[in-house]
């Protein structure tokens, strides 16, 4: 039996989100306790390929207006992560070389967005009016719509990536860290 992970995220607006995931063939065990109830949405069409050779996930949301289940493909192993864009009423979720842009309160699809790599991070502040999107070679910030405001290009490998005191700051494999503005992109030195 393929081991699943699990984790149970609280939002803002009072969303309970429980995340599943398994690796390559493990749909059988990643949806086997899959709860009923709510609208069911998916959406392994996104990520290409046969979903039954892919690894898959599936996140179930509890709020205030009610309960929805969304699920994913992915052709990389990845634990999903998300982060709610209040402004937008959106909930964003990060699952291998894909983004979704989900209305966080019925789970609808908005927008999607592939990466050309694996997602490292999405990240968010009531600052900016867009999100931030790092993969492993690029930084990309969408607009509410899923549009690209804009995007900066690497030359190594990012680990990862962190947003405070108003700056972007990304980290290497190399080791070496990088520090951008989130609101243009621009490096800042």
């Amino acid at each position: 039996m393929t081991e699943v992970g699990r984790s149970t995220v609280g939002y803002p607006g009072g969303l309970s989100a429980r995340y599943r995931w398994g690796g390559s063939g493990a749909a059988a065990e990643v949806f086997a306790l899959s709860e009923s109830g709510g609208d069911l949405a998916e959406h392994a069409d996104l990520a290409g390929g046969d979903p039954a050779r892919m690894c898959r996930a599936e996140l179930r949301v509890e709020g205030p207006l009610g309960t929805w289940t969304a699920r994913f493909a992915s052709p990389v192993f990845d634990e999903p992560a998300g982060l709610v864009w209040d402004p937008e009423a959106q909930l964003v979720v990060k699952y291998g070389f894909r983004v979704y842009g989900l209305g966080s309160r019925t789970g609808e699809l908005a927008w999607s967005h592939l990466s050309g790599t694996p997602i490292v991070a999405i990240l968010g502040s009531p600052r900016l009016d867009h999100v931030i999107v790092q993969s492993e070679v690029e930084t990309v910030a969408l607009d509410p719509d899923g549009d690209v405001r804009w995007r900066v290009a690497h030359s190594d490998v990012i680990a990862g990536a962190e947003l405070t005191g108003g700056v972007l700051t990304l980290q290497t494999y190399g080791g070496e860290i990088a520090a951008l503005d989130p609101a243009t992109g621009r490096g800042l030195s």
